[in-house]
Parts: structure tokens; sequence; C-alpha cells
């Protein structure tokens, strides 16, 4: 690991649990078998992801909220919420807190970078459907 050093957060993730911080190294592995429960990672887990393309599913977090942080360009987060789909412009510097156990997904507007800060376990996929897409 790279403790006390400069990482980079797209391939080192921190966990960020009751007990401490640690840094997570990223292989193949790692979302598959978060998203399976197979590791748990109780408390939150930090995260960038350059974004280029759009969400390939809707996620959720029954455990709690998620930030999301535009470190550059742009996304439309939309929300499905009980009274209809909500979009929320993030734009370069802007954030958002995503409400616990509401389904969300990212469309990029511009090509940039995030900074995701969410619960470490327990969130759930669903697939876009094609009418989605087209939305």
């Amino acid at each position: 690991m790279t403790e006390g050093k400069g990482f980079d957060p797209k391939s080192t993730y921190i966990h960020l649990a009751h007990s401490g911080a640690r840094e997570i190294a990223v292989d193949e592995r790692f979302w598959p078998d978060l998203i399976s429960g197979q590791t748990r990672y109780p408390g939150r887990l930090v995260m960038s992801f350059p974004m280029t393309e759009d969400f390939a599913h809707w996620e959720r977090h029954p455990e709690g909220e998620e930030v999301i942080v535009m470190l550059s360009g742009a996304m439309d987060v939309i929300l499905d919420e009980p009274g209809g789909n909500r979009t929320v412009r993030l734009d370069s510097g802007q954030a958002m807190l995503v409400p616990r156990n509401i389904w969300h997904r990212g469309v990029v507007v511009e090509p940039g970078e995030a900074l995701f800060v969410t619960e470490g376990e327990g969130t759930d996929h669903r697939p876009i459907t094609e009418d989605e897409r087209r939305a």
C-alpha cells in the first residue's frame, strides 16, 4: 500500500470505517465481490472515477446517502424518486447528496472526473431499459 504517500484514487480507494481509514487496492474482482456481498466494507468508500460514459445501470444505497463531487466536466444525475424522475446537473466544482435508498444514475454531459463517498455495504443495481436510455 501507499500509506503516508500519494496515490491515485481511481485505483486505490479509501475505506472510512468507524475505527479509522485504510487503503483498498482495486482489481478486477473488487466490484463483483462488493456487489455480491462476498466482500464487505462497513462504513464509507471514497473513490474517484473518470466520467467519460453514462452509468451502465441504476444504483441505490439502502444503508446510507452518497456524496458526488464533480471535479471536472459535467454530469446529470437522474434520481428515480417516488413522484417521478428528477435531474440534478452537476458542473465542475459542484456536489450533491444522493438520498439513501433512491435509485440513481449518471449521464455524462461533458467528460471529466467525479469523486464519490458512498456506503460500503448493500449497494443494489438494476439495468437501464432502452426507453430510459432514449429519454
